[in-house]
């Protein structure tokens, strides 16, 4: 089963990178989880989730991801993954809007990937994105404690 799972988050990655939607909704629970924590962004159900990812392959329309190492345990799995892409349209945050600057970037990620049979029910990824805001120009200051 873990090696399905495996499986099936290269699928799942794979899917997101080629724009493939209806093979990334297929890989979900209804009521799948999205968790993103470099932004705190939540996502509850199939389409908020689609959604917010594609937010990112809009701002970001040649985003691919490779990954670098794929674990899992019990019902998870853990995939360290690089994203890159650069950066040509309007990404949406909690940080506001930032029209295009088109310069690249690449980030370092964790995405942990919950499973319920064999339907991921719960997504959490864990990024850098004051690394992102400085790659593309937007300059990121750090809050003093």
């Amino acid at each position: 089963m873990s090696e399905k799972r495996m499986k099936l988050v290269r699928e799942h990655l794979d899917a997101l990178s080629a724009r493939d939607w209806n093979r990334y909704r297929s890989n979900l629970l209804p009521r799948v989880v999205y968790d993103e924590r470099g932004t705190g962004l939540r996502a509850e159900g199939v389409d908020k989730t689609v959604e917010a990812i594609q937010g990112w392959t809009v701002a970001f329309p040649d985003l691919k991801c490779t990954i670098k190492n794929i674990l899992h345990q019990d019902d998870m799995v853990m995939a360290e993954v690089v994203w890159e892409g650069t950066h040509k349209g309007l990404l949406k945050g909690p940080f506001g809007e930032i029209p295009a600057t088109n310069k690249r970037g690449l980030i370092n990620a964790v995405e942990l990937f919950h499973f319920e049979g064999d339907k991921i029910r719960e997504m959490r990824h864990y990024f850098d994105m004051m690394g992102v805001l400085n790659q593309i120009g937007v300059p990121a200051t750090p809050v003093k404690l």
